[in-house]
């Protein structure tokens, strides 16, 4: 059994999740701004699917991206070079929200439901979420979402209708978050996709960690240009 949110009930102690399923929590809830920043503080997220409550999540291991550990093949490092993709920032969230969600070739659904569209498009609207953008002469062909909470960002997903058009988008997203003095992007979970690109699964107790000294302050949101 896991608990219900009511109210304003808090999130319980992520210790709490389960080990099977990794990492579900409890149930119930919201979507506003004010939950959704304060599970994202705590690492952790919601998902689940149409028709069914909101489920949240804190797995462990989480699997994370340390800027620093950004791999970038050469064939990207040549993409990038060449300047094929023109990148672009919080000109389009909901479009790369909605093209996250488009149906993926062996996959039955999407947990990126119109409900999470349109909180995740208030969080926008508050400078919390942000979108960068891959476009190509004049067109959407890739690109990412995510919140930005004080020196850490947590990647939702990503999708690419070009070859590495959302790795482009990662890439540009890190150099912006080094500047930015980010300490961590968090990827919720592992993937050999993810790994390809440098991200690695540390123990959910040191994310926990990494984002009290992380998120020290009531977070404000900001428009990124």
């Amino acid at each position: 059994m896991i608990p219900w949110l009511r109210g304003d009930a808090p999130f319980p102690p992520v210790s709490k999740a389960l080990r099977s399923p990794n990492g579900l929590l409890c149930a119930g809830g919201d979507l506003s701004p004010r939950r959704l920043i304060e599970a994202y503080r705590h690492g952790i997220f919601p998902w689940y699917s149409e028709g069914d409550p909101i489920l949240w999540w804190s797995p462990d291991p989480r699997m994370v991206l340390f800027p620093e550990e950004l791999k970038v093949s050469r064939s990207l490092r040549k993409t990038l070079a060449r300047g094929v993709y023109e990148t672009r920032v919080d000109t389009a969230f909901r479009r790369v929200m909605e093209s996250c969600a488009a149906p993926r070739g062996g996959q039955p659904g999407t947990w990126i439901v119109p409900e999470m569209v349109e909180a995740y498009g208030r969080l926008h609207d508050l400078g919390f979420a942000h979108s960068v953008e891959s476009w190509l002469d004049g067109e959407l062909v890739g690109g990412l979402y995510g919140l930005a909470l004080g020196e850490a960002f947590f990647g939702e997903s990503m999708f690419a209708r070009a070859p590495d058009a959302s790795k482009v988008a990662l890439a540009k997203l890190v150099e912006r978050l080094r500047t930015q003095g980010c300490r961590v992007i968090d990827c919720q979970q592992a993937t050999t996709h993810l790994a390809s690109l440098g991200a690695r699964e540390i123990p959910r107790a040191q994310f926990a960690q990494l984002l009290r000294e992380s998120i020290q302050y009531p977070p404000s949101g900001e428009r990124w240009s």
